[in-house]
């Protein structure tokens, strides 16, 4: 039989500003049941109320209905978003305050592994510093159920492949709200659905969420066929403001995929990384920024070494690399902020930048949506041309309502898709992203990724979101912390492809190295021309790829029905191996197509 769960909660309700976040009257309130070893990505659009629900969850704040249960023992830790350190002097001081403080000695064990020093100066520790320590902090109390909000916010790559590989071991259940969706994807088994109050669960990963969301609006569109024609246009808006969108992005994907082999073809496999194009006139005069064998060091440290990249316009240049590595130093040599040792950066006298930064500008809480936008106007300058505020506001999903609202009971997330609203509304032919993810929606990205699909100048963004560089930029800059910058056609994907190459050639050549190097799959052998069985692995894997994710689904969708297990446990067992396999499959035929189809580039 099926565990009985950790914690539920029962009829749950809260009133929040005057108005009922959710279980309001009139309904049954929410119901949440959290099992051992639950995967959960909790999702909703940013005011939804997600991280007030981790806090009931975790019991900071009291419900106005409901009844919350726990199974006796059990330990729940929050992992915030944006702790509080103003009070402690160091990061471990923070890690060790409470009743509840874990044991030093494990704080300092996992903190090692994550590479922070908790001796630290908690006031002035970085943000990525701050969430490493708060890390520790969390995992070292061995929770029973982990509530994380936004957990990869400020870390970098290695930590955010730490954290993943952390939590695949661990052996209590975990609710994430997170925008990174490779990080859902990989972790999450079942997924919390926050909308207009109430709250769904299913039995699929984050993997089959936005099919779920497409099937949950679609079937409202229909219902509201039977009511007036006010409840037919909203629902027609909720369905084609979501997967409308998701289907033009899908069309974007496919201009993004032919800009990258143009650029491909440009890119010559030489460390200084210089490009070389068939009509070399036409690209000079298309340049907007030249750099050419730059270098940049602090003290003895050598930060960018003889590093040379033209940009053109339309361009749209991913950065990035570890904490550190000097990719906030390269965007400032790029946008004239600061200035090389050696070499020289050209830019384009025409090129004028709008920079939206990770470190925004707080917002003042008196201000009105309209004091932000207009100016206390009804209407606004977008790149040259004027539009009604309120529209303008439809544009960036929000209520045209909230015109009149104060910033200061927006949330976190509204006030950052706020501030995008405002800086993408000026003309400009540059546009810098540092960290722009960090606060944002699913549904915000998508329109993000929209917005810079769009965009008709220059695109340069620092990020640490695998999936949103994979949906939104051209070429990809890669600093491994040696100095060295590897200039890669495509997105994180394909510079993690290229930076795993050597690492394999390395293996094959000394293949008693290591236990994992012994055990790893060894890639085709490179040659002139593909054997009969490679020519035809890369023609069918595709199929094959989309034959397992039907299946997959399909799976997915049986298992969702909580009775299953009482009523047939064979069956359950039979068709939970089925997914195993399927899963483990689907991966190998990824990885080899991906393999072949190096070749065939190569």
């Amino acid at each position: 039989m099926a565990q009985p769960p950790i914690l539920s909660w029962e009829g749950l309700g809260l009133q929040q500003g005057g108005r009922w976040l959710f279980g309001g009257p009139g309904t049954d309130g929410i119901d949440l049941h959290i099992a051992p070893r639950d995967r959960l990505a909790l999702i909703g659009r940013n005011g939804a109320g997600k991280t007030t629900l981790l806090k009931l969850i975790d019991d900071r704040i009291e419900a106005d209905r409901g009844l919350r249960r726990i199974k006796p023992g059990a330990r729940v830790v929050f992992l915030e978003q944006e702790p509080d350190f103003s009070e402690y002097k160091t990061l471990m001081d923070f890690a060790l305050a409470g009743d509840d403080a874990p044991e030093a000695h494990e704080v300092e064990s996992i903190a090692g592994q994550l590479g922070i020093a908790m001796d630290r100066e908690a006031e002035t520790a970085s943000g990525g510093e701050r969430r490493r320590a708060a890390i520790a902090r969390a995992l070292a109390q061995d929770p029973d159920i982990l509530l994380l909000d936004e957990p990869t916010n400020h870390l970098d790559l290695s930590a955010i492949d730490w954290l993943e590989d952390w939590l695949s071991r661990y052996k209590g259940a975990f609710i994430t709200i997170s925008h990174d969706r490779t990080f859902l994807k990989r972790l999450t088994r079942a997924t919390l659905w926050l909308d207009r109050g109430s709250l769904r669960r299913k039995e699929v990963g984050f993997g089959g969420y936005e099919a779920w969301e497409a099937s949950v609006y679609a079937e409202e569109a229909r219902a509201a066929e039977k009511l007036d024609a006010k409840l037919k246009l909203e629902a027609h808006w909720l369905e084609r403001g979501v997967t409308a969108r998701r289907k033009r992005n899908q069309g974007r994907l496919e201009k993004l995929y032919q800009m990258r082999a143009t650029r491909a073809a440009m890119i010559s496999d030489t460390s200084s990384a210089k490009l070389k194009l068939a009509n070399d006139d036409d690209f000079k005069s298309k340049s907007v920024i030249v750099a050419e064998n730059v270098s940049k060091s602090f003290g003895a440290q050598a930060v960018i070494k003889s590093f040379s990249l033209r940009i053109q316009r339309g361009d749209r240049i991913g950065i990035v690399g570890a904490n550190g590595a000097g990719k906030t130093t390269l965007l400032k040599m790029l946008t004239g902020e600061l200035e090389p040792d050696t070499g020289t950066v050209e830019r384009a006298r025409t090129l004028s930048g709008v920079m939206i930064d990770q470190q925004r500008k707080l917002l003042s809480p008196q201000a009105s949506v309209r004091d932000i936008l207009a100016e206390g106007g009804d209407w606004i300058d977008v790149r040259g041309a004027r539009k009604h505020v309120q529209a303008y506001l439809k544009d960036f999903l929000f209520d045209p309502k909230i015109v009149d609202t104060k910033v200061g009971i927006l949330s976190g997330g509204e006030r950052s898709r706020l501030l995008l609203a405002r800086e993408f509304a000026r003309t400009a032919n540059l546009l810098v992203l540092d960290e722009p993810t960090n606060d944002l929606d699913l549904e915000t990205l998508d329109l993000l990724q929209e917005v810079i699909a769009d965009f008709d100048g220059t695109v340069l963004i620092v990020s640490h979101d695998r999936d949103f560089l994979d949906r939104t930029v051209t070429v990809t800059l890669g600093l491994d912390g040696t100095g060295r910058v590897d200039v890669v056609a495509g997105g994180y994907e394909d510079w993690e492809r290229k930076r795993r190459k050597p690492i394999e050639r390395k293996a094959k050549a000394n293949p008693k190295t290591s236990s994992a190097s012994a055990e790893a799959p060894e890639a085709p052998a490179k040659s002139d021309k593909l054997s009969y069985k490679d020519q035809r692995d890369y023609e069918l894997l595709p199929a094959r790829v989309e034959e397992l994710e039907a299946a997959i689904i399909k799976g997915e969708q049986i298992l969702s029905d909580p009775e299953l297990f009482t009523k047939d446990p064979q069956r359950f067992t039979n068709i939970s191996k089925g997914l195993e396999n399927a899963r483990a499959e689907k991966e190998a035929a990824e990885e080899r197509w991906l393999e072949l189809a190096e070749l065939i580039e190569g």
